[in-house]
């Protein structure tokens, strides 16, 4: 999926996708259920429409329910929406992403967190990343 497609998202689109993604599949009715200050059950099924038209989402049917999946796995998704973030918020650069983390983080890291993120760094060196 093209990075200016994540881009054209509307705010109820993302919270849409948000929940699809926490979940793993859902219906209108759940995402009805669980978005904030949430629109009519047809406006929910109007997003569903475009996300799929889109092709953030697929149905499959189950009995008399439309059942929603995304269509990108997560890990890809988790990519690209790191790659709008660094190159929106940290000027392109991975390396000043990492320092606000490690910054917002700072007291709430253990040493084994800590630890592993070191064993990621090396790992990454080692690779030639």
């Amino acid at each position: 999926m093209a990075k200016r497609a994540l881009e054209r998202l509307s705010r109820r689109e993302r919270q849409i996708m948000e929940l699809i993604y926490a979940s793993g599949q859902a219906t209108a009715t759940e995402i009805l259920d669980r978005l904030p200050d949430p629109p009519s059950y047809s406006a929910v099924r109007a997003l569903l429409r475009i996300l799929e038209t889109k092709g953030h989402v697929r149905h499959v049917v189950d009995g008399t329910r439309y059942v929603f999946l995304p269509t990108v796995a997560p890990d890809r998704a988790r990519r690209s929406a790191m790659q709008s973030v660094i190159h929106t918020f940290f000027e392109g650069s991975p390396e000043k992403a990492v320092a606000a983390l490690l910054d917002v983080s700072r007291s709430e890291l253990s040493e084994d967190e800590l630890d592993r993120i070191s064993r990621l760094i090396e790992n990454a060196r080692e690779e030639g990343r």
